[in-house]
């Protein structure tokens, strides 16, 4: 049996990926979830009115790409009256699964040109393989900017997508964000986000905020923790069948993937994950360090945008965020993990 077990596949702590930063750039398209995201595929909730508001919100800015360039009037003609002006972004602010992604994914979609979709992460990311100025020249020119899941996690990255975002927004590119904080508490509860008012302020200046409520889809038909199994022998023959089935499966210790995480930039954990179909976690624990806990969330992210199923033992894995994380400035992020995992979970 262990020779089987052996043979169930790879381990990610044995993967140390690398990434160019042309590479990184070619990454920042939707999820594959998203890939025929439209507005016409989006499901608003009757019983939440702000969906339906939103999708029509969305809709008229997708639509307001033509208006942009029309000059109206004509030499001899009479001059068509201005619209009035538009910011350059719009930001949907919302809780977890209410469908701002697919709203965001959807805008991409209608996008004329060149255009670009990532996480927040993703997009510091870039800035740090590349160098701010290249950062800049590559983004440059892009019809559209999509930035998922917009927080600011300290003051470095509250100056520096200040700077991006004012650069891209002066030479015409329009932004779209979504995000589960309004521009205005961005930093709340993480540093002294009172000292950086003037570039919060300058972010939310550049956006039409639009509010979306909603319930969870991921946690609608699903009840309790995240799918737990009794031990790791649990684990491991479950990973057996999935990869008898033909998938590719990954077996780590819990304790063993949270401290390569630490190793790993966050941008190269897409490919860490690369070309894996189930990974397969024993004797997961509650995280006690804040540091370990924020990877693990960039992690999962990536790990859901994949759909890549998760087999574990030992603590439910939307219980591992212990002590006062939930009660802490990155309260939010942890629910977005929380409600991520649970979807992600399964036998």
């Amino acid at each position: 049996m262990t020779g089987e077990r052996q043979a169930v596949g790879l381990r990610l702590v044995d993967r140390t990926p690398t990434i160019s930063a042309t590479e990184l750039a070619q990454t920042l398209v939707p999820p594959p979830q998203f890939d025929q995201a439209s507005f016409d595929t989006y499901r608003p909730d009757p019983d939440h009115p702000s969906q339906q508001e939103a999708l029509d919100k969305m809709r008229a800015f997708a639509a307001s790409w033509g208006v942009q360039k029309s000059s109206g009037g004509g030499l001899f003609g009479r001059r068509k009256p201005k619209a009035p002006a538009t910011k350059p972004g719009v930001y949907l602010d919302g809780g977890f699964g209410v469908g701002k992604t697919h709203l965001l994914a959807a805008l991409w979609h209608a996008a004329p040109g060149r255009k670009y979709f990532g996480t927040f992460i993703e997009y510091t990311a870039l800035v740090g393989a590349l160098g701010y100025a290249q950062a800049v020249q590559l983004l440059t020119g892009a019809s559209f900017i999509a930035i998922d899941e917009f927080e600011l996690d300290d003051p470095g990255d509250t100056m520096l997508m200040t700077r991006l975002l004012g650069e891209l927004a002066s030479t015409g590119t329009r932004l779209a964000a979504t995000s589960n904080t309004p521009p205005n508490a961005l930093g709340e509860g993480r540093f002294a986000a009172a000292d950086f008012l003037r570039e919060i302020q300058a972010i939310a200046d550049r956006f039409d905020i639009v509010r979306i409520d909603g319930v969870d889809y991921r946690r609608r038909d699903i009840e309790g923790h995240a799918v737990s199994l009794p031990d790791a022998a649990a684990v491991l023959e479950a990973a057996e069948t999935h990869a008898a089935a033909g998938e590719t499966v990954a077996v780590d210790s819990f304790t063993d993937l949270v401290g390569h995480l630490g190793t790993i930039h966050p941008s190269r954990y897409i490919r860490l994950i690369e070309g894996v179909d189930v990974i397969a976690l024993t004797d997961v624990a509650p995280l006690t360090d804040q540091t370990d806990a924020l990877r693990f969330v960039a992690f999962v992210d990536r790990v859901y945008d994949a759909q890549i199923r998760i087999l574990a033992s030992g603590t439910p894995l939307d219980q591992v965020f212990a002590g006062d994380m939930m009660n802490g400035g990155y309260r939010k992020k942890y629910l977005r993990a929380v409600s991520r995992l649970i979807a992600s979970a399964t036998v």
